[in-house]
């Protein structure tokens, strides 16, 4: 079984901002594949909305943790023990202020790199040992307001359609991940 994790914070507020692209992610991910996975349900207990579903012959979960971006590794572990998943078997799908908008890279075992949200997930799992699906957001204004404030701004519609098309390539590289492997979607995305 294989865990699909989209950061992002819960809230309309936070619709349409760079810190919400995983949660976009996986939900545009069970759109497009509504025949396999079933809809997005909250789950109290494992702090997420969860769709559960097989693609292609994998048994995948899709999750959107709720404990809003910077204590998502509460939610990944709840989930990771629940269903007894091996944190190798985890996928975070995340922006990454450091890569320019519309370029992603796929890494695995790396350190957080300053995004807060996957660094709590590494602390309170104990390792870094899963996969992470970096969707850049850098554009000229990053470098002028604190990046705590760029990553929750709303995008403006050029950027949204960067977004869109990174959203897509994203999903792209999620299919060829779980049907070709991890190193070969790395060898045609990286």
């Amino acid at each position: 079984m294989d865990l699909i994790v989209g950061l992002g914070n819960p809230g309309k507020k936070f619709k349409n901002t760079p810190h919400n692209l995983g949660f976009e992610v996986v939900e545009k991910l069970q759109k497009n594949y509504k025949e396999f996975f079933n809809d997005f349900k909250f789950n109290k207990k494992l702090k997420a909305e969860i769709s559960k579903g097989k693609f292609p012959d994998k048994e995948i979960i899709l999750a959107k943790p709720e404990t809003f971006m910077n204590l998502s590794g509460e939610s990944v572990k709840t989930i990771k023990n629940f269903y007894k998943i091996k944190t190798q078997k985890i996928w975070i799908i995340h922006d990454d202020i450091d890569l320019p908008l519309e370029k992603i890279r796929i890494s695995k075992g790396s350190s957080a790199g300053g995004h807060k949200g996957v660094q709590n997930i590494i602390n309170i799992l104990g390792t870094k040992n899963f996969i992470r699906f970096r969707m850049g957001v850098k554009t000229p204004i990053a470098e002028k307001i604190p990046s705590e404030d760029f990553v929750l701004r709303k995008f403006t519609k050029s950027e949204q359609a960067k977004a869109d098309k990174m959203i897509d390539q994203t999903i792209e590289a999620i299919d060829t991940a779980a049907e070709l492997g991890i190193e070969k979607a790395m060898n045609i995305f990286n």
